[in-house]
């Protein structure tokens, strides 16, 4: 199997049995390490995920003696049926990706590995990263303990981690004003996802700006909504006639998520009208 060729093909697309294939490389450990890394990468996509890929993604993820690329790349891949789980839980056996007993044995695994100081700090940080999706008594802490660190790539990883862990709005605020463009990018994520009014002029001053990174000012449209439905309005309708087709769809999609909110009824609180 080409995997290059998957890479490039809408997951809906791919042929019937290629979990059973991407299985066969993951466990493979004489298979060349571009492909498995590789194919760690595709196993976490949810058309093939399942309780086996699942357990041979933590498999690598454990093994000390597997390249820090392919742990790093097996650990990422688990967070999205993590955050599936966290979401949706387990009562519909139709809508699950991985079966409760499997999640319940990743979130421990990853946890004794976090909390395990032999590992690379590069896999521990992949770690958080992913267990914060479904976050637990002890993500908390260790996103505390992330953000206290000097190291930038240790605070990205906290910020990162925010996005799903509550409890963090002043840490927020203080990492929008961050120099590093990327913990500023997750900051500003993490304050659309809780909704922190006080993040709005950062907000504002991306959305009025002529010349932003687009992934940034995707994030700002997105987090627009959820903080100042009403105030945001005007600044993405003028993006819905931007060249990029990305930034106008996604100022039409945000448009369309105020039109709910936007008619109030009289029983919105004070705090909301403010808000707005």
């Amino acid at each position: 199997m080409d995997l290059s060729i998957l890479k490039d093909t809408p997951p809906w697309d791919w042929p019937e049995d290629t979990a059973n294939r991407l299985l066969d490389i993951l466990r493979n450990r004489e298979a060349n390490q571009t492909d498995r890394k590789l194919a760690a990468e595709l196993a976490g996509t949810g058309t093939v995920i399942n309780d086996d890929i699942g357990s041979a993604l933590l498999s690598i993820v454990c093994d000390s003696e597997e390249t820090q690329d392919t742990r790093a790349a097996a650990a990422i891949a688990l967070g999205p049926a993590l955050e599936h789980a966290g979401s949706i839980g387990f009562e519909d056996p139709d809508d699950i990706l991985l079966s409760e007993q499997a999640i319940r044995h990743i979130q421990e695994s990853l946890r004794k590995l976090y909390l395990n100081a032999a590992v690379p700090d590069e896999v521990r940080r992949n770690i958080l990263e992913v267990a914060v999706r479904a976050p637990q008594d002890w993500s908390r802490d260790a996103v505390r303990a992330a953000y206290a660190s000097p190291a930038e790539a240790w605070t990205l990883t906290a910020v990162f981690g925010m996005r799903f862990v509550p409890g963090f709005e002043d840490q927020i605020i203080e990492a929008l004003t961050s120099p590093n463009q990327d913990i500023y990018y997750q900051a500003v994520c993490a304050a659309g996802n809780w909704e922190i009014d006080a993040a709005w002029p950062h907000i504002e001053t991306i959305l009025r700006a002529d010349s932003v990174d687009k992934p940034l000012l995707l994030a700002a449209i997105e987090s627009a909504i959820s903080i100042r439905p009403r105030a945001a309005v005007g600044l993405l309708t003028e993006l819905t006639d931007s060249e990029d087709e990305d930034i106008a769809d996604a100022a039409f999609e945000a448009l369309a998520m105020a039109e709910a909110p936007l008619a109030f009824d009289d029983e919105d609180d004070e705090d909301d009208l403010e808000r707005w």
